[in-house]
C-alpha cells in the first residue's frame, strides 16, 4: 500500500470535485470558454515565475518533445475543461462529478487495447459496477433513456470530457524525463494556446460573458488549485502507482463533489445519485483489491 500516493490522489480529487462545483457556480458569472481561457492565463503567469529554472534546464528535451507536451495541455487541460464547463450549463454538478467516475474504466480499456495491459476478473467486475453507476447518473435514474439515445445535452458533453481525460492519462506514459514543473509549465502553455480559438468562437457567437467579482473568484480557484496544484499532484500520483491505479481514484470525485454541491449550492441528492455512488465506490474497491500483482 502506497499511503503517500493515496493521500496525494485524494487531495487531487477533492480539488477536482470542487472544480465541478465551481463550474456550476460560474453559470451567469462568466461564460465557459472565457473561464477556460482565463484560468490558464493565471496558471501560466504563476508558472512563468516558479518554473523558469527547470524549463531552462530541460530545454533540450522540451524542444525534442514540444508537440507531445503541448498536446497534453490541449487534450487534458483545455478540451476536458471546455467540455466540463459547457456541460454544467445544462446538467447538475452532482451529475457531472458522478459521470467523471467513467474515466478509470476508459483508461483500462485504452491501456488494454493499446498495450495489452493485464486486467483481472475483479477489475472487470469493478468496471461493470462503475459503468452501471455512470449510466444510471447520465440517464437521471431511467436507463431506458440510454437505449433510446435521449441524453441531456450536459450529460452528453460530460461523457465527451470523460473520453478526453482518459486519453490524456494514458498518454502520460510517453512523457519525457523532465522536471514536473517543466511538464506542467509547457502543458499549461499548450492549454492557453489551444483555449484562444475557443474564446474567439465564444466572442463571435455572441455568447461571451465577462466575469464579475464572483466570476473572478471562480477563475482564481480554477487557475491556482484546479489548474496547477491538482495537475501537479495527479502527475505525481501517476508516477508513484501508475496510470491504471491512479485513475481509479477519480472515482472519489463523486463523494467530494456531491458533498460540496449540497453544501455550497444546495443541489438535491436523489435516490439514483446514492445508488450510483455506491456502485462506483464498489467498483474502485473491487478493482483495487483485485488488480494483477507484480
Amino acid at each position: 500500500m502506497n499511503l503517500q500516493a493515496y493521500v496525494i490522489l485524494c487531495i487531487t480529487t477533492l480539488i477536482w470535485g470542487g472544480n465541478s462545483v465551481a463550474g456550476k457556480m460560474a453559470v451567469g458569472h462568466v461564460s465557459p470558454m472565457m473561464l477556460t481561457g482565463l484560468r490558464w492565463v493565471i496558471a501560466c503567469t504563476v508558472l512563468l515565475i516558479f518554473a523558469a529554472p527547470q524549463v531552462r534546464r530541460d530545454l533540450p528535451a522540451l524542444r525534442k518533445n514540444w508537440l507531445l507536451l503541448l498536446s497534453y495541455g490541449t487534450i487534458g487541460f483545455t478540451a476536458f475543461n471546455a467540455f466540463l464547463y459547457s456541460a454544467l450549463q445544462y446538467t447538475t454538478a452532482i451529475n457531472a462529478v458522478i459521470e467523471q467516475a467513467g474515466i478509470p474504466m476508459v483508461i483500462f480499456v485504452l491501456n488494454y487495447a493499446l498495450f495489452r495491459t493485464a486486467i483481472s476478473v475483479a477489475q472487470i467486475a469493478g468496471f461493470t459496477l462503475t459503468l452501471f453507476g455512470v449510466a444510471l447518473t447520465a440517464s437521471h435514474g431511467d436507463l431506458s433513456t440510454l437505449l433510446s439515445l435521449q441524453l441531456n445535452r450536459g450529460d452528453a458533453l460530460m461523457l465527451a470530457a470523460v473520453l478526453v481525460y482518459a486519453a490524456y492519462t494514458v498518454a502520460l506514459r510517453w512523457k519525457p524525463d523532465i522536471h514536473w514543473k517543466s511538464l506542467i509549465a509547457v502543458s499549461a502553455f499548450g492549454a492557453l494556446l489551444s483555449s484562444l480559438p475557443l474564446v474567439l468562437w465564444e466572442f463571435s457567437s455572441g455568447n461571451v460573458n465577462w466575469p464579475d467579482m464572483t466570476g473572478w473568484a471562480i477563475i482564481a480557484y480554477a487557475g491556482l488549485l484546479a489548474s496547477l496544484m491538482a495537475q501537479i499532484l495527479y502527475v505525481r500520483g501517476v508516477e508513484l502507482i501508475g496510470p491504471n491505479r491512479a485513475g481509479l481514484f477519480i472515482n472519489t470525485i463523486p463523494i467530494f463533489g456531491t458533498l460540496l454541491s449540497i453544501a455550497l449550492i444546495g443541489e438535491d441528492l436523489q435516490t439514483f445519485h446514492i445508488i450510483a455512488m455506491l456502485l462506483v465506490l464498489g467498483g474502485i474497491g473491487v478493482a483495487e483489491r483485485g488488480r494483477p500483482k507484480g
